[in-house]
């Protein structure tokens, strides 16, 4: 005859069995409680006005610290926007680039005289004839009449008669702005647009908001050296990606202008300097490398009155009374 095997249950100070899992619901109903008990507890030492000023205070808190940390998962800098002065803040210079389009000139610095943030206008002016004492009256005068406001543009040619493509981003003495808006003597940005273009600018003052996108990708690896591939608008638009804003249409700080002229790599600037172009690729790059992050393309319309002649293929028509007639390229 086989032993009786002896069972033992256990009852608690309740009427049911114990078992882990009601061990652990117990817990979890003890846990899920307890922050109302401390609330509970808070609100009683406190009293009622107290504790509504605490909650207040704690939300803000929570709303501060949760803000910062997506300013640097976003990108976005604080200490960096307070640096820019208010005076940028107010306004922008633009900085023209000519070369031999009179015409041309006078059209696009009667528009630029017209927006209200614009506090001077700079002539980049790379041809060995000087400009005519006829051309500095006709141009002084145009930005007198179209201006809206009664701070009128300070106006200027700034002269380098060598032709050296490098000479376009030389240092500007006496500027009152932190932000330079380089564009060329053909395109004009209505100033809405523009306007807009410099709040996003604000935002992220020291990298490069432009209009014009480009891209350039990894072609080979040869003899320890990357070569790169350049793409323009049409491999923008295809791919759906870009990696630069071109200084034809572009906001960028003005420390960069020192920056370009007295850091940049020699052997870049020799190379602009020799194939008497790719100045605007070498700003944008540089812009890039030094923040570490990538320029900011804004999609507004703008025109390029070369279109006239063929060199260009803008995004919008140039009518004669400046007004813009968008079209699909």
């Amino acid at each position: 005859m086989s032993n009786p095997v002896q069972i033992r249950v256990a009852a608690d100070a309740g009427d049911g069995f114990d078992s882990p899992a009601k061990q652990k619901a117990a817990n979890r109903s003890a846990y899920s409680i307890r922050p109302f008990l401390y609330l509970r507890r808070a609100k009683q030492f406190l009293g009622a006005a107290k504790f509504k000023l605490f909650l207040v205070l704690f939300a803000l808190s929570v709303i501060v610290f949760v803000s910062s940390r997506l300013s640097s998962w976003m990108g976005w800098n604080p200490h960096q926007s307070s640096s820019v002065s208010s005076t940028s803040r107010g306004g922008y210079t633009v900085l023209i680039n000519t070369w031999r389009q009179k015409s041309l000139l006078k059209q696009t610095v009667a528009h630029y005289s017209s927006c209200q943030s614009v506090d001077a206008i700079h002539l980049v002016w790379s041809e060995s004839e000087q400009p005519s004492e006829k051309l500095k009256t006709y141009l002084n005068k145009i930005v007198v009449l179209k201006s809206q406001k009664a701070h009128k543009p300070n106006f200027r040619f700034d002269i380098n008669a060598d032709g050296e493509p490098n000479s376009r981003f030389k240092p500007i003495k006496d500027l009152k702005t932190d932000a330079i808006f380089s564009v060329d003597d053909d395109v004009v940005v209505p100033c809405s647009t523009l306007d807009f273009a410099f709040s996003v600018w604000q935002s992220a003052p020291f990298t490069m908001v432009g209009f014009v996108p480009r891209m350039h990708w990894l072609d080979k690896e040869q003899n320890n050296a990357a070569y790169y591939r350049y793409g323009g608008w049409w491999s923008v638009w295809w791919m759906g990606t870009y990696s630069m804003v071109l200084s034809k249409a572009a906001f960028f700080h003005r420390k960069y202008l020192d920056l370009y002229t007295h850091e940049m790599s020699p052997s870049i600037q020799d190379y602009v300097s020799r194939e008497r172009t790719c100045e605007d690729i070498a700003m944008s790059l540089y812009v890039a490398n030094a923040t570490s992050g990538p320029p900011i393309w804004v999609k507004g319309a703008f025109c390029s009155l070369l279109l006239r002649i063929g060199f260009s293929l803008p995004c919008v028509v140039y009518s004669n009374n400046l007004n813009l007639e968008e079209i699909i390229c």
